[in-house]
């Protein structure tokens, strides 16, 4: 692994030499919880019936790489969500999520560079379905949770492309979409924070921890510690001088 250099506080690259130029990529794929916002969806639903220790706890395993199975993971925390109903949701969407800062800014920068955007989670269609609305990202894949009579069921509900949106299925839709824009995987851009966020950023040209696990940072080529998500352009020179 080669070393990382802080190329200004908080922002570290390896791998690299600065300045990239961001017309070179076609496509940025994002993480959603904890990269685009500021929370863990299924932790602040959990809270919602009273379970959030017990779902964080096991939230927190997965991310750092200590619960293998990703699947099984969100499958018992999903079961344990069973009667939140789609008001709660709405209410967690309204009041606890936030864009992270610079979200706007980034996306704005890479439509402007000629990039298309997808988001990828291993969240919930409910949230990403609106934050893809809210930055007017391009695609979107995650988790759909099963809702009877305006209330969760504690099951997820299988989409054409699978079952559950996890490492591998991130990694997956990644390739599809520059496969399909005619792009190469290293004309790809993807941005994480946890666990399941390696394969596809393993996969892509230039890989970018948000805040990240300790794992997750230590393979990434950029590292934001400090600061928002447009930091990312701190290493791209930037178009007539800057970015507008």
């Amino acid at each position: 692994m080669n070393p990382e250099t802080e190329l200004s506080p908080g922002l570290f690259v390896r791998g690299i030499t600065p300045p990239l130029r961001l017309p070179d990529y076609r496509l940025i794929a994002f993480d959603m919880d904890s990269t685009l916002i500021d929370i863990e969806c299924v932790d602040e639903i959990a809270d919602a019936v009273g379970r959030k220790a017990e779902v964080a706890a096991i939230t927190e395993a997965a991310m750092r790489g200590e619960i293998a199975d990703y699947k099984e993971s969100l499958r018992r925390r999903v079961a344990l969500l069973e009667g939140v109903t789609t008001a709660q949701l709405e209410q967690i969407y309204r009041h606890r999520l936030q864009i992270n800062p610079g979200a706007d800014e980034l996306v704005h920068a890479c439509r402007e560079a000629g990039l298309r955007t997808l988001l990828v989670s291993g969240g919930f269609t409910f949230f990403a379905e609106r934050v893809q609305r809210r930055l007017q990202l391009d695609e979107t894949r995650s988790n759909l949770l099963e809702i009877r009579d305006g209330k969760l069921t504690g099951r997820l509900l299988d989409q054409p492309w699978g079952d559950i949106c996890d490492g591998a299925e991130k990694r997956r839709a990644v390739l599809e979409t520059c496969a399909r824009i005619g792009c190469t995987p290293e004309q790809a851009i993807a941005v994480g924070d946890g666990a399941n966020d390696l394969e596809m950023m393993a996969a892509v040209g230039l890989s970018v921890a948000y805040r990240a696990k300790p794992r997750v940072r230590a393979q990434a080529k950029v590292a934001i510690d400090i600061g928002g998500l447009d930091r990312l352009l701190e290493i791209f020179a930037p178009p007539e001088g800057r970015y507008a």
